[in-house]
């Protein structure tokens, strides 16, 4: 079963879903790195990517171990397959997007329809029972004076 990562929308709205992000290894960002990042609209990323697999090749090639550039560049790559996932949800989180929660599930639309009945689930829950037991914040005096030693009574000065 694989897990996705559940992003909603800032302004959570109903015409809008979340996102769902598979959690594992991206083989199309393994393969051709800045064309699946530019693809999920990490723009900075790809760039930084198309720039670091072409120096390392450049770099290689002209001290004479073009292997060793293509190695390079193969580190590139296999960075980007291994996370890839974990900058599109970064990305995610700077646009303003928070994280829902952890859906498994053996496809996409399985996992879509267990987020629909998680979120139908909670907000059908509401507390029905107030709290007998006050927060403890509210229950403590305000600290007076300076306390120093371990004979400090708190309330008396």
């Amino acid at each position: 079963m694989a897990i996705y990562v559940v992003m909603e929308p800032p302004g959570r709205s109903e015409s809008v879903d979340a996102t769902f992000v598979r959690d594992g290894f991206a083989w199309l960002g393994f393969l051709v790195p800045p064309l699946w990042l530019a693809w999920h609209r990490l723009w900075v990323e790809a760039a930084l990517a198309f720039v670091a697999m072409g120096l390392l090749s450049m770099l290689g090639e002209r001290l004479g171990q073009e292997t060793a550039g293509s190695l390079l560049s193969l580190l590139v790559m296999l960075f980007v397959g291994l996370e890839g996932q974990g900058l599109r949800i970064a990305a995610l989180r700077r646009r303003g997007w928070h994280e829902w929660g952890v859906v498994e599930a053996d496809r996409l639309d399985d996992a879509d329809v267990r987020y629909a009945l998680e979120a139908d689930a909670q907000s059908d829950e509401q507390p029905t029972v107030q709290r007998i037991v006050p927060d403890a914040a509210h229950a403590r005096p305000a600290q007076m004076g300076l306390a120093l030693g371990l004979n400090h009574i708190p309330g008396k000065p």
